[in-house]
């Protein structure tokens, strides 16, 4: 009997030394199949789309980017291209044809819509993210992810209509001094409150027509009558629209080209240590004060995002499993 105890007790011993060599065989084979399961961290992403083109003689003010943000937004390592959408062009003087629209911005799954053009000499804004302002006599374009461009009823005051903003239409042409851009939207994600996606304002005309005021957010002026210059460019990376142009440029033989689009802009920001990242474009990178770090790109380019031991679990995970066998 003593004998048998013995062996039975060797023999429960070997099985439980088999086994273990087993579990940490499978264990080996987990780290060398999964080295790092990156688990997904909680993001917030900026987008804005670059702003219209104003349009020229009377121009409608281009509209804004369009404006996308999300405060919870699920991303893991990886490889990310990145488009930061370019500004449009304002139309030229006695083209007919209105601003162009700006480019579009996209991260991830994310995509900001291009501002629309402004109106030029009598014809209707475009539509985009924000819409485009109208010239005199037309109708303002319709925003997708922001707000419609400004109408204008053409006399007796004949001036552009202001292009739409994130947070606000474009103003409308008839009576002096109302075709104004629409405002932007106000965002805090590096930390400090920066205005995105204003409208462009609305070109005076000769006829009494009075300019109008770019949007909070980058917006440009338009240019008022009598002045040979081109209305007010949108400012960089905020996605504003451009500020239309006049329908006199002091010679009484011709108007003035409407102002450009600012350039737009992407912005990720994620719990400090979550990543490490590199980029291929132009980028500024910083804290917002509450624990996150920011990546602010401003030109396209790859983002890399390597997730840290705060991310990466599966070695600490199998390593643990293989010490506790």
């Amino acid at each position: 009997m003593i004998h048998s105890v013995q062996s039975g007790s060797s023999w429960q011993v070997m099985e439980h030394t088999n086994m273990k060599k087993i579990l940490r065989k499978i264990v080996i084979v987990g780290l060398l199949l999964f080295p790092a399961i990156s688990f997904a961290a909680t993001v917030k992403v900026l987008a804005v789309a670059g702003g219209g083109g104003a349009g020229g003689d009377s121009g409608g003010g281009g509209g804004a980017g369009g404006y996308q943000y999300n405060a919870s937004f699920s991303l893991s390592a990886g490889s990310y291209p990145v488009t930061i959408g370019a500004g449009g062009t304002g139309a030229t003087t006695g083209s007919g044809v209105p601003g162009t629209n700006g480019g579009t911005s996209t991260f991830s799954i994310i995509t900001a819509n291009p501002g629309g053009g402004g109106g030029t000499g009598g014809g209707a804004g475009v539509n985009g993210g924000s819409g485009g302002g109208a010239s005199y006599g037309g109708s303002g374009g319709t925003g997708s992810q922001g707000s419609n461009g400004g109408n204008s009823v053409g006399a007796p005051y004949y001036a552009g209509a202001g292009g739409g903003g994130a947070t606000s239409a474009g103003g409308n042409a008839g009576n002096p001094g109302g075709n104004g851009g629409g405002n932007g939207t106000a965002n805090t994600i590096t930390g400090s409150s920066v205005t995105y996606a204003g409208g462009g304002g609305g070109g005076g005309s000769s006829e009494g027509g009075q300019s109008g005021a770019g949007g909070t957010g980058g917006g440009g002026a338009g240019i008022a009558a009598d002045i040979n210059s081109p209305g007010g460019n949108g400012t960089a990376n905020t996605g504003g629209g451009g500020g239309g142009g006049s329908n006199d440029d002091g010679t009484h033989t011709r108007g003035t080209t409407g102002g450009n689009g600012g350039t737009g802009i992407v912005i990720i920001s994620y719990p400090t240590g979550t990543f490490t990242f590199s980029y291929t474009g132009t980028d500024t990178t910083g804290t917002d004060g509450s624990g996150n770090t920011y990546i602010s790109m401003t030109t396209s380019g790859t983002l890399t995002l390597t997730g840290t031991a705060a991310t990466n679990k599966g070695n600490w995970f199998f390593g643990l499993f293989y010490h506790l066998l």
